[in-house]
Order: C-alpha cells, then structure tokens, then sequence
C-alpha cells in the first residue's frame, strides 16, 4: 500500500533503562543473568518483528482462499475488492511461488503494448526483489522467468531467465491497466501462466497467531522467534543486529512471568505510537496526506517497512508508484463517514499531470483498510472515470455519506455513517515532482 519515509532522527520511544535482571538456567542446571532491555530495544525490536508477522499473516489468509495452492495464479476477477487496499484500475493477479534447492518456478509474461503492466515480486519481508516490465527489463519485458532460490541446483529450459529470491518464497502482484478496455486486459491478464520445474519441498508458515489490525500482537511476537528468523533471509542491511536484539527481548520474556508482565505493559504504549506513526508519521505529511517517499525497498528503515505491511502490504518502489494516504482532513481531524468533504484540485495541479500513467483515489475503512460497501458500487476515481471539472479547469471530488453541495454527482465518492475512512492515492510512473515531494493531492477540507 502507502510511499513513506521516515525522518532520520526520530524514535518511538526514548530510552528508559531497566536494571532488573534475572536468571535462566544453561549448561548442566548452572544460571546466567539475563538482563532486562530498555523500553527504546523493546519497542525497536517489537516493530522490527511485527514487519514479518504481517507477512506471514498474509500468507495464512491466502493460503485460506479457495482453490489457493503455491505455484498457482489466482486471477482476481475485475472489480474485485476482498483484500487490503484493492486496485481497481487493473485486472489483478497473484501467486505465492514456493521452490527449493532442486526445483524453480517459472513464470510467463506476455507482451503487453499500450498499457500500463507489472510483474512484482516481494520477498517474505515485503521488500521488492524485482518488477518485470518494459521499464526494468528493457531487454526482455516479457518472456519466461524462473523464479530460484539462492544457491539452489536446478537446470532450467533454454531461453528461461533465472531471477534469485531472497529465500524458499515469494509473493507476485501483476497488474495489467484496464485503461477503457476490460475485455484486453482480462485476456492478458490470463496470459500470465506459472509452471514449475522440479518437484518443490513446501514448509509452511513460521508460526504466528492469528491476529488483525484492531488487536495487534503482544509479547506472543517474541515466541517461536528461532523458527521466524530463520524461515526467511531478511536483506536490511541492520539485519543480523535487530535480530540479535529481539533475541534478547525474546528471552528476558521467556525468563519469567514478571519480565513477560514488564515487556507487555510497555507494549500498551508501543503499539499505539507505532500505530499513530504509520499513518501520520512515517514520511513527509502535506496537505495532511502521508508519502511521496521510499516504500518497497527500506534499507535500514524496519520501522517504515513495518508501517506500510501495516497500513497496505505489498507496496511498491517509487519508480513504479508513489502511494499519498490520508487519515485527517485540513484541521487534523479524523475522516468520519458522517461528514462531507472536498478536495479540489487547482487547474495547474491536476492528478493527471503529475503521472506518465495514471493515477487513482480510493476510500476505504480503518484500521482493516477494505473497501465500505455502499449502493453505487463506488469506491474510487481514476484517470478514466468521468469525473466534471470547474469552469476554471479546477478538479472537485466530493467525500461524503450523499452527495457534496457544490460538487458535481458524478464526482461524489461515497463514505458510510458512522465509519473513519482513509483515501490512499496512487500515481503510477510518477513524473519527478511527485517522487521529489514537490507534488501531493490536495488538502481534503470538510464541507461545512
């Protein structure tokens, strides 16, 4: 979902050191001190894993949908809106491929010509490993890849090219630009095909509980943490020292039941805060929209990488779409179904102008970010919608339970009583005032 990037200096929490220490047993019955983290290592960690219990969350939902098998494409129907922060400007496919030392997926991408197409390949930290398209792969934007993990021995057919995952698995996201011609997309849509080479060894998931973004985890983050770590190579440069931190959290938590008490009660005040800055705080805030920065890869950055999992899994990097979320209107109050709002586009800053694609808005509800049903069977506006401008060439979209005094019906996009909302705002291959920060939408102002 979202583009964030996250100021430099800012942290969570600030430290709070905590002296108390007590003891686990190690070799032959004998004990050693374990030390209690200060509040600053705990919350750093807890963000750190919570990036990677989001993804296997997703996992164990999708492996609940019907027909699922790994190394199998589902094609998404169009229109279709059952999951996190949907595209309805596309004909939406995606797999979860699975392969081992002795096996490789092997994925075909058709050529697609006048319209906008991806092949996004995430690993099972949602960093991006590659997008396949005629902007990336200018050699070969289409053809057959196979999808290997590292170090595997696997031969592959002649004219196959190998692209290395970061581990057993990898989630694809293809996207093919419905662009006024549904009937051309679905037909290309169908035209990506997987097969597989070899006969793949399948782990399941790393054990997690099952959990939503209403009641996020506890100190149960910190258990089966060995078997989490090691299910999944994660390429942050800061890796193998978060991971060695949350180790040690992990067993000062398991060294008693008061330590356990003491981690989760300062949980109470991470997990509000982590949740405040994914939608506020994790990357330049203008117009009180959250983005225009680095998502899909994060480098150091767990704690953007754990927002955007959060608050829209699956996202993309900048060169492909920057993602503005917005939460708050132009008086910093929470987006309430029960209001109208505006947002009006000046003629010299209109959404089209600011993409060499297209762009698009959609509403839906917080915290589980899905669609809010309503008659219409609207949900978004998009470079193709037949939306009315201003006689002065101005752009309005109307925000609301009915339609918006001054705002043309056709450009009404509908909330529900009662209901938060959030507007997630994609342009896809951004110009470079977008992916520089000196365009965002407009400010959405209530209508009073």
């Amino acid at each position: 979902m979202t583009a964030f990037t996250r100021p430099t200096s800012r942290r969570l929490l600030a430290p709070l050191v905590l002296l108390a220490c007590t003891m686990l047993p190690v070799n032959g019955g004998k004990a050693q001190p374990v030390t209690a983290p200060d509040e600053t290592t705990v919350a750093d960690t807890y963000v750190y894993l919570l990036g990677r219990a989001l993804v296997i969350r997703q996992e164990n939902n999708d492996r609940k949908g019907d027909g699922f098998a790994y190394n199998k494409i589902k094609y998404n129907p169009l229109g279709s809106a059952d999951f996190v922060n949907p595209n309805f400007d596309v004909a939406y496919l995606e797999a979860w491929f699975a392969v081992d030392d002795n096996s490789a997926a092997i994925l075909e991408v058709p050529e697609v010509t006048g319209r906008y197409y991806t092949a996004q390949i995430l690993d099972e930290w949602g960093e991006v490993i590659v997008n396949i398209n005629e902007r990336t792969f200018p050699s070969k934007p289409f053809g057959k890849f196979a999808l290997v993990k590292p170090g595997a021995n696997v031969k592959l057919p002649d004219g196959v090219t190998p692209i290395f995952l970061h581990s057993g698995k990898a989630k694809m996201l293809g996207r093919v630009e419905i662009k006024g011609d549904p009937e051309g997309a679905v037909k290309l849509q169908k035209a990506f095909t997987v097969s597989v080479a070899g006969e793949p060894k399948i782990a399941d998931p790393a054990p997690m509980p099952n959990f939503d973004n209403k009641n996020l985890l506890g100190t149960e983050i910190f258990d089966n943490l060995d078997q989490v770590l090691s299910s999944a190579l994660d390429v942050a440069p800061n890796a193998a020292e978060m991971q060695q931190k949350a180790r040690a959290v992990a067993a000062y938590v398991a060294s008693s039941t008061e330590a356990k008490e003491k981690v989760a009660a300062q949980l109470k005040k991470v997990v509000p805060e982590f949740e405040e800055y994914a939608v506020t705080k994790s990357a330049p805030y203008r117009n009180h929209w959250v983005g225009a920065g680095q998502a899909g890869n994060y480098g150091k950055d767990y704690r953007l990488r754990a927002a955007v999992n959060y608050a829209g899994i699956w996202a993309n990097v900048p060169d492909e779409v920057v993602y503005f979320i917005a939460t708050r209107d132009n008086e910093e109050q929470q987006l309430s179904g029960s209001k109208s709002y505006v947002i009006h586009f000046p003629a010299d800053k209109l959404p089209q102008s600011a993409v060499d694609s297209y762009w698009s808005v959609i509403l839906v509800g917080v915290p589980d970010y899905r669609v809010i049903p309503n008659d219409l069977k609207r949900y978004n506006f998009n470079t193709y919608s037949n939306l009315k401008k201003e006689a002065d060439g101005s752009l309005k979209i109307g925000v609301g339970p009915k339609p918006v005094a001054g705002v043309p019906e056709s450009n009404w996009l509908p909330s529900a009583e009662g209901k938060p909302f959030s507007l997630t705002f994609r342009t896809y291959v951004p110009k470079a005032v977008v992916k520089n920060g000196e365009w965002q939408p407009a400010a959405v102002v209530e209508a009073k």
